[in-house]
């Protein structure tokens, strides 16, 4: 049995894929083909959805039995874009894609997290000049429990991390989303994230 299972290949997937696998976590990243994809998410004990968020759901939701007990960390953000590319709208208002998922998957342990930054950010924190915020949100304290350990292991300190409360939580977290075209409009991709002043 593998430790994580990632969903996704791209920049964030792959990004977290390689860091974990240097913290020491034996990692799969699935493939495209659905029953590949099927077996590398059974046999592990988290699977991390990085995949885009306008089609995480349905492609999930195939994915029920398989995900059936285990913690999944959803990082994407469901988001309608504008012409240019960038979020311009959320595609679950007044919900979010991790509540979505929770309701889809009933007996899988949803923990959303890592959506409020940069990619570059997800497995860098100490590259910005201020510590960023890293957001839990999700109904198990265990799970929740593990996935902090997993952003330890991502370089996290303890202090950067905020624990929200229950999966209702992450729809303000995907709501931060729609700073980020503003952001990159006036700023460029360099990279940032949401961080909370105390």
């Amino acid at each position: 049995m593998s430790d994580i299972t990632v969903l996704g290949g791209g920049r964030v997937g792959g990004g977290l894929a390689t860091a974990l696998t240097r913290a020491g976590l034996e990692v799969t990243v699935a493939t495209r083909s659905p029953d590949a994809t099927a077996d590398a998410v059974r046999t592990a004990r988290v699977v991390i959805n990085a995949t885009p968020g306008a089609g995480s759901l349905e492609r999930l939701a195939a994915l029920r039995a398989e995900l059936r007990g285990k913690i999944l960390v959803d990082v994407s953000n469901a988001t309608v874009d504008g012409p240019d590319g960038l979020p311009a709208d959320l595609l679950y208002p007044g919900s979010s894609l991790a509540e979505q998922l929770q309701e889809a998957l009933p007996e899988t342990l949803v923990v959303k997290t890592l959506n409020t930054m940069l990619h570059s950010v997800m497995t860098e924190p100490s590259s910005l000049a201020q510590p960023p915020t890293a957001f839990l949100s999700g109904a198990d304290p265990e799970a929740k429990q593990v996935v902090r350990g997993l952003l330890v292991d991502l370089g996290w300190r303890q202090e950067w991390i905020t624990d929200l409360g229950g999966i209702e939580t992450a729809r303000a977290a995907e709501g931060a989303i729609l700073f980020v075209p503003h952001v990159i409009r006036s700023s460029g991709f360099a990279p940032f994230a949401i961080s909370i002043a105390r």
